[in-house]
């Protein structure tokens, strides 16, 4: 196995011109050969289940009856996650629109937690042929768990298979800030808008809620790179759904008119798991519906799954479920925005990110406020915020081969992941 002896051998040379800006630092173009799709993995059958939930929670301690409650949610479901049909319709989909791009890569799918491991789709890869890859993330946000962790499992992979050095696996940057993966949810909250005021229910009336998925409280602090964490936390996580939940704001006021000021928003969090006493992001989902029904400020809530790119069990078993149990409790009218799944304005989006690294002429759309975000990781970015938690292998940071050096000086680069989260679809 080679021993990469320059930070960039672990990642995409820089464009000299943006090297120098966090949030704008840009790739030189390469002539990838295909694409790996990195996801979370979600169990296909109720036998599945508790083998499955091991593998999230490994190295955590968390017992068997735990798992089995948690479990419940997936045989809710007949014990099968729809996050892998998802998956494979959103693949089916990206390659068709590549394909009218005039961009012939064919993708593979790896997952974090399950069949097919990112280190099965690693070997096949490499025995086809491949050995410049770009990888697609199935979360579009910048934190441990919804970009560095994926990172490390794509690092992991490469060093447990024995690959690195002979095959290259890039990741494309945050797609949050695109407005393919945007529009879609503007419609949907447009149209939860227009039921609800056929059943009475005016949008002065009526409060948005963007939904994400919580994390620890240190995670969010440590998201971003070290370069804007000078003077205190980056808070890339926060910042970048708060940026979002402002344009998609902005552009239904801009479709509605009128009525537009008296429409309220606000940014909440779901899918808390972990130890009661370390803090996580909040206001709960269901504490927010309970605190409007309580305050009389609201008699409908328009949820918006804003976290998330697909309806996978994180959505339909704590929004679909919980949180329109929790309106209903408090007699709250509810709706819940799809999310952009397989909209074609968001197979699209995810089609530019691979072309803006194809191409150094392509477009690089980005529509919120917090700006572009970089194809090439800073220094530290993203860290699990945890003491505990040991360096891994990365790829696609400038830090990457500074990560590796530090896993062989631990003499840990065997190990499997650091199971920070719980989160399908991240």
């Amino acid at each position: 196995m080679s021993s990469p002896s320059s930070p960039l051998e672990l990642c995409a040379p820089l464009d000299p011109a943006t090297a120098a800006e966090p949030r704008e630092r840009r790739a030189l173009p390469r002539r990838y050969d295909a694409i790996l799709l990195a996801s979370f993995g979600g169990p296909e059958s109720p036998q599945d289940v508790l083998p499955f939930l091991r593998n999230v929670t490994r190295g955590r301690g968390v017992p068997d009856e735990r798992l089995a409650e948690v479990g419940e949610h997936y045989y809710a479901l007949g014990g099968r996650s729809p996050i892998n049909e998802q998956n494979l319709a959103l693949i089916e989909a990206l390659r068709a629109e590549l394909a009218g791009r005039g961009i012939d890569l064919p993708i593979a799918w790896g997952n974090r937690n399950w069949h097919p491991s990112m280190a099965e789709a690693v070997r096949g890869l490499h025995a086809d042929g491949h050995r410049e890859v770009l990888a697609i993330a199935t979360s579009v946000y910048s934190s441990y768990s919804s970009c560095r962790q994926y990172r490390e499992d794509i690092g992991h992979a490469l060093v447990e298979t024995g690959l690195l050095g002979s095959l290259r696996i890039d990741k494309v940057r945050p797609a949050f800030s695109h407005p393919g993966f945007l529009a879609p949810m503007v419609d949907g909250v447009l149209t939860a808008l227009s039921q609800l005021e056929a059943e009475g229910h005016g949008p002065d009336r009526t409060r948005i809620l963007f939904s994400t998925h919580s994390i620890p409280v240190a995670m969010a602090e440590a998201s971003g790179p070290a370069e804007e964490r000078g003077d205190g936390p980056a808070h890339w996580y926060v910042r970048q759904h708060e940026a979002a939940c402002r344009w998609i704001a902005d552009r239904v006021r801009e479709r509605i008119g009128d009525a537009a000021p008296q429409i309220g928003w606000e940014l909440v969090f779901q899918s808390r798991s972990g130890a009661p006493h370390i803090p996580w992001l909040e206001p709960d989902v269901n504490d927010v519906i309970a605190r409007i029904a309580g305050e009389r400020s609201a008699e409908a809530v328009v949820v918006v799954p804003l976290g998330f790119i697909s309806d996978h069990v994180e959505v339909i078993w704590d929004l679909d479920t919980e949180a329109r149990r929790s309106a209903q409790e408090h007699g709250l009218a509810f709706r819940r925005v799809p999310t952009s799944g397989t909209d074609p304005r968001f197979v699209a989006a995810l089609a530019d990110l691979v072309e803006e690294r194809l191409r150094a002429d392509a477009p690089r759309r980005a529509v919120t406020d917090f700006g572009p975000t970089p194809d090439v990781c800073g220094t530290a970015c993203c860290l699990a915020g945890s003491a505990r938690t040991r360096r891994a292998p990365t790829t696609s940071a400038l830090d990457s081969a500074e990560d590796l050096e530090a896993v062989r000086d631990e003499g840990a680069a065997g190990n499997a992941g650091t199971g920070a989260g719980a989160e399908e679809g991240r």
